[in-house]
């Protein structure tokens, strides 16, 4: 019988098998890699414009949110592939509808980015 790891051991290893996860999505997803360098752009922008801590909070939400939701977008778009590799459209509806909720995401973090910063710029 083995030794059964620490809750501690195992947590460790849940995290590097999710930082692990996220380098890979950044390495070989376009979209994410549009969405980091959109995170670095509005980033760099907080402290141009001096963002108060309530906008920060607001801009890593919908920063985080966006980028969430393009990965469990990827993965759902990589378990329908495996299990369906042809066209199919039922497989294809629920490609869409996991693009839809980053659409919807990626729609509302620009809503906050238009609240933060259009008075700061005009």
């Amino acid at each position: 019988m083995s030794k059964k790891e620490s809750f501690l051991v195992n947590r460790l290893k849940s995290v590097g098998y999710a930082f692990k996860g996220a380098i890979f999505l950044i390495k070989t997803e376009a979209s994410i890699k549009i969405q980091v360098a959109l995170a670095i752009l509005v980033t760099t922008a907080g402290f141009f414009f001096d963002i108060s801590s309530t906008e920060w909070i607001l801009q890593c939400f919908a920063v985080a949110l966006v980028m969430s939701i393009e990965g469990v977008n990827t993965a759902i778009e990589a378990v329908a592939d495996f299990i369906h590799p042809e066209h199919h459209k039922k497989i294809g509806i629920i490609k869409d509808i996991a693009a839809g909720a980053v659409f919807i995401a990626a729609f509302f973090a620009s809503i906050i980015g238009g609240i933060i910063y259009l008075p700061k710029i005009f």
